[in-house]
Formats: C-alpha cells, structure tokens, sequence
C-alpha cells in the first residue's frame, strides 16, 4: 500500500518512466505468447519454438535493464533524512523500489495477455478481433499455466535485479549502514573504470570468433529473424561477445574521453566538460556502450538487408524496437539523471560568475566529444561484424 501511494505522488516524469517499463514489458510478454502460440500451432517443429524463445533474451534482457535504470532513479528510492525513524532505512527503499518495479513490470505482463487474447479472437468487442487467430492457433486451447510462466519471466527477472542492485552496501566493522548500492556510482575523477581492458579483449574475441566461424566448413547454422538463413552459430556467438565487450568498456572510453579533453593546457571550458566526464564516466559509460552495441547490430543488419531486401515480419520489427528504445531510453534516464547529480556544481558556478553559455558550452562540447568517439567506433564494429554474416 506504502509503494502505490508513492507511486501516485511521484512526479509526472517518473509516472513516464514507470508507464515505459510497462509498455516495454508488455512488448516483451507479447513476443514471448507469439513463441507459445507458434509452439501450438506446430506441435512437430520443437526446434524452431525454441529458436524463437531463444530470440526472446535480447527484448528481455533490454526490458531488464530499462526496468532496473528506471528502479534505481527513482525519488523514492533515494535515503532521505528522518526517513529511517519511521521505518523506512535504505532496505526498506530497495523493497519499495522493488515492489514498483514489479506492478509496473506485471502491469505490463497483463496488458500484453489481453493483446494475445484479443488477436486469438478469445476476447471480442474491440476492432481487429482474431486478426491473427491463424498465426496464434486459436483453434487450440490457450495453456494458461504456460502463458502465465512466459509473462512471470520479466516480472520476476527485473524484480530481483533492482532488488539485488538496490541492495544496501554491508557495513564494515565500525561503521555505519552506508546507502543502497548505485549501479552507475559516480568515481572520483583521478579513479579510472577498470573494465577497458576486458571490453577490449571481448570485442577483440568476438570479431574473431565471428571470422573464425565465417570461413569454418560444415558448420551448424541458424535461420535468422527476418529470412536471413545460414548463419553460423560461432558468428552469432561471437557477436554477443562483441556488444558485451562494447558494454564494459563504455565507462573506460567516457573516462578516456575525458582525459583527452583535459590535455595540452586546457581553458575552463574544457577542464569542466573532462572532469564532468570523467565523474559520470560510471554512469553513463556503460548505457552508452549498450547502445554503441545496439547501433552496431543495427547497421550491421541494414546493410545486410540492402542487398537481397528479405521480408522482415512484424515480430522481427517489434523484438528490434524493443532492444533499440529500451537502450535509447536507459541512455536518456540516465544522463538526466546526471543532469540533476551535477545541479548542486551547476547553481555553484552560477553564483560564482560563470556565464550561463559556458555551461551550455560545456555540455555541448560533452556530447561532441562523445560523439566523435563512440560514433566512429560503432561503425567500425558494424562493418566488421557484417562480413561474417554477408557471407
């Protein structure tokens, strides 16, 4: 009760938040009653519903990880002062956050079996009554214990990881109960992220692999979403190791970003925007490699769709919506997130003198910076992961 009354006093921008991790769910748990209804309707083709489930994880794992960036921005989930006389310390905040974020995660789950129900033509009264009652056998009775276990797997999954993340920290001996832990904890700026080199190993294995796998003969091969067929399974391996590689090593790049900013005698304007950088290099690096992954994906495919022009189905469309805009959206939340962390620095400097154009200088120069980094580095993957799977 505690959660839904925060929840409807919260501000109409974290309201948002909460309806997209609701409509990303739903999507999800959409994607997953089509791999049911696929399932029912080819009862002999086992092998190819689970290749469809397996399809699933990538929609799943962005809908995650929008679901747990959106947990841990929460205002209610942030310690404040005389909140713990009243019962609410920092584990009590984790459940809270928690329990929002599986209303909002089951609401979605909900709304996408209603969805189902209503292309099957089991629900009537609304426009597109059994559209696609063929594709979703309704001919055959809906198991609902399997469709409840589909929709639960994003519910629970996001539930558990924004409890695990918002966690408080274990005290020390001596010391007292620190804060929930931050998943994107801002540094000290002389402290560097130490996943650049594991990034780079990744990224460097998975092209490898995905080259390896290309040239290997007699290779097993699975039928891409979208009628690419052939593709290795050491490619598709090797890909994932890449945008793993991408993701750790985003929050090294923003702090190399950073650095690079400061060098060879810097003016104010870019010492601000290095140390800004290097500061949120944590919490947006890694958001920011998620999408360099995604972007490379994306190209990939687009020039592979080029040539041939393959049918790309609804679903296919649906599942890559959902990772690109779960990754654009964690990205967003995030930097405005970093926005109002650096509010206190901003109002400081104002007072100080600083004109108001050098601020919105400094953060344009940020952004460029970033650009000019990530963007080369995303087209340079691209092009290397789609050779593979060109040929």
């Amino acid at each position: 009760m505690l959660a839904l009354r925060l929840a409807r006093g919260a501000h109409p921008l974290v309201q948002l938040r909460r309806l997209l991790v609701a409509a990303a769910s739903a999507g999800t748990g959409f994607l997953l009653l089509c791999t049911l209804g696929y399932a029912m309707g080819h009862p002999d083709a086992s092998g190819g519903a689970l290749l469809r489930l397996a399809w699933c994880v990538a929609p799943i794992a962005a809908t995650v990880y929008f679901a747990v960036t959106v947990a841990r921005t929460d205002p209610a989930t942030k310690p404040r002062s005389g909140l713990s006389a009243v019962g609410l310390g920092p584990a009590k905040l984790s459940v809270l956050a928690a329990i929002s974020t599986a209303v909002a995660c089951t609401l979605g789950s909900m709304v996408a079996l209603l969805f189902f129900l209503h292309l099957r033509g089991d629900l009537t009264g609304l426009p597109f009554d059994g559209a696609a009652a063929e594709l979703l056998a309704a001919d055959q009775p809906l198991p609902l214990a399997a469709a409840l276990t589909l929709l639960a797997v994003v519910p629970l999954t996001a539930t558990a990881a924004s409890a695990a993340v918002l966690r408080p920290r274990t005290a020390k001996p001596g010391k007292e109960q620190s804060e929930p832990t931050e998943l994107y904890a801002p540094a000290a700026p002389g402290s560097a992220p130490s996943g650049l080199p594991w990034g780079v190993a990744l990224l460097a294995a998975g092209l490898a692999v995905e080259g390896y796998a290309s040239r290997s003969a007699g290779t097993s091969a699975l039928t891409l979403p979208g009628g690419l067929a052939g593709s290795p399974v050491g490619v598709l391996a090797g890909w994932t190791l890449t945008a793993i590689g991408l993701a750790l090593a985003g929050p090294g790049l923003t702090y190399l970003c950073g650095r690079v900013l400061q060098a060879a005698r810097p003016g104010a304007m870019r010492l601000l925007a290095g140390r800004g950088l290097q500061e949120e290099a944590r919490r947006i690096g890694q958001p920011l490699g998620v999408l360099c992954a995604v972007g490379s994906g994306a190209y990939a495919a687009l020039t592979l769709y080029a040539g041939d022009r393959p049918a790309i189905g609804p679903l296919t469309m649906l599942g890559a919506l959902l990772v690109a805009g779960c990754a654009v959206l964690t990205l967003a939340t995030v930097t405005i997130e970093a926005k109002h962390a650096r509010a206190d620095t901003t109002s400081a400097l104002l007072q100080l003198g600083a004109p108001a154009a050098m601020l919105r200088g400094t953060a344009a120069l940020r952004a460029g910076t970033l650009a000019v980094v990530i963007g080369p580095l995303t087209w340079i993957v691209a092009e290397l992961a789609a050779v593979p799977l060109a040929r």
